[in-house]
């Protein structure tokens, strides 16, 4: 990592091409320095602005720029043009991610107002709807009430909800607690696979909205495929298909 911000040089204005970027790549995952030097310049704009998102938290903008930079670089040394997205497009995420992570870590990150407007928003249109329904409604009807998609409320309710401790007793069986870790084990291999491989942040930031959804729903909030296919009006066929395009997607991306 550098230890300060890089001068910004009148050359770093002009930008790459996609062929420029994938041959700079190539080099710099084998060992080239200068390739993976030319490739942080041409992008510091890109970590500049995406830095200036999180400001204002506590942390100097300089720790933050060089956070970024840790993402940007990580993105040079795993980046595939299998992935078919520009480079910058794959950078985002793995940039936002690093910083995002040591902001989780450090207790500082912050979920949006919008975010929690919608969570508010939600949990209104779900009394209300209740009321007049006469029992709880799905996810699809509250969607449809607040004016968004599935997807959205429950990745905003999985926003604010509060992180659990590993350690958190889910239940217990005649008087043995059952703890959180304990559940987390028995999750399938392939999701255990991957995230070993890959921190979940990155995986899931790189999903749509759509699949996010499902795979929190599936594998953190352990919703059955029936549950998840009336939250979200399909059956639960789909749901099955759904499911396991984005396991092989995130096989992928691993």
């Amino acid at each position: 990592m550098m230890n300060t911000i890089p001068e910004f040089r009148e050359e770093d204005r002009k930008l790459l091409s996609h062929e420029e970027t994938l041959i700079l790549i190539e080099k710099a995952q084998n060992g080239d320095d200068e390739a993976k030097e030319i490739l942080v310049r041409k992008n510091m704009a890109l970590v500049k602005s995406l830095v200036k998102k999180f400001l204002n938290r506590g942390h100097d903008y300089e720790d933050l720029f060089q956070l970024g930079s840790i993402g940007l670089i990580k993105a040079i040394q795993n980046y595939d043009a299998k992935y078919n997205v520009r480079f910058s497009t794959y950078a985002v995420p793995m940039i936002v991610g690093e910083i995002k992570r040591f902001l989780r870590d450090d207790g500082m990150i912050k979920v949006s107002r919008s975010l929690k407007e919608l969570v508010n928003k939600s949990a209104a249109a779900r009394e209300q709807l209740k009321i007049r329904l006469g029992r709880d409604p799905s996810i699809q009807e509250i969607a449809d009430e607040v004016g968004r998609t599935p997807e959205e409320i429950v990745y905003a309710m999985d926003a604010v909800r509060t992180p659990a401790s590993i350690y958190d007793v889910i239940y217990e069986d005649e008087d043995n607690p059952i703890l959180l870790i304990d559940k987390v084990s028995e999750k399938s291999s392939e999701v255990d696979e991957a995230m070993k491989r890959i921190t979940l942040t990155d995986l899931l930031s790189r999903l749509n909205k759509r699949e996010r959804a499902i795979i929190i729903m599936r594998y953190f909030r352990d919703k059955t495929q029936s549950e998840i296919a009336e939250m979200l009006n399909i059956s639960q066929v789909q749901v099955s298909r759904i499911e396991k395009k984005i396991l092989a997607k995130m096989r992928d991306m691993i």
